[in-house]
């Protein structure tokens, strides 16, 4: 399988594409990181207001329990106090569900932050680098077989660029028709250089 190019001018655009794809991806899990830090940090009064329920339905409870030891009236002067702790508790149940849910929020914001630029350019990306893979893989191996250059020069001719086709010399579509092996070598060069291979593999 053929990975990259084997001409340095193709070569060094793949290197930069992959580069780039790279730190695009980086750079946005940076952003989606930074995203979550800095709503993670809204759920500090909910932190806050769990400490105070935690903190305070104790307190209350301990002064249940110290009013439960009065003789007679124990049971009755402990009871509001215990109503009061549990009143407490549903405060602070409350500051851990405004945590959760601010927790959740973050990691929502920090997965759509990074997840939606990183698959778009993937999207783009990834098609590209497949399509090339496959084509220069299969490219380099008819390189190597008896009548692979015919393989190659019909495919220059029914998807290279005008352009480059006008480049080689005017008879070549008349010589490749005729079987001329010049011919043939020069459009199956014009492939092999479209995709960024040499006419030999370097040994």
């Amino acid at each position: 399988m053929r990975i990259y190019a084997e001409r340095k001018r193709r070569l060094t655009r793949q290197l930069i594409a992959d580069a780039t794809a790279i730190a695009w991806s980086v750079l946005w899990i940076w952003v989606a990181i930074t995203v979550y830090g800095v709503v993670k940090a809204l759920a500090a009064p909910g932190k806050k207001l769990e400490s105070a329920g935690v903190s305070l339905a104790a307190d209350l409870a301990e002064a249940q329990s110290k009013a439960q030891g009065i003789p007679l009236v124990g049971e009755s002067v402990g009871k509001p106090f215990g109503s009061a702790a549990n009143a407490a508790e549903t405060i602070a149940e409350a500051g851990r569900t405004q945590q959760s849910a601010v927790g959740d929020l973050a990691t929502v914001l920090a997965v759509l932050t990074a997840g939606v630029p990183i698959l778009l350019a993937l999207a783009l990306w990834i098609p590209l680098r497949l399509t090339w893979i496959r084509a220069a893989s299969i490219a380099a191996k008819l390189r190597k077989y008896e009548g692979g250059s015919e393989l190659l020069a019909l495919r220059a001719l029914a998807t290279a660029p005008l352009r480059r086709l006008a480049e080689l010399d005017s008879n070549v579509v008349a010589g490749w028709r005729n079987g001329d092996p010049q011919a043939v070598e020069d459009l199956a060069a014009l492939e092999l250089g479209r995709l960024g291979l040499r006419v030999t593999p370097k040994r």
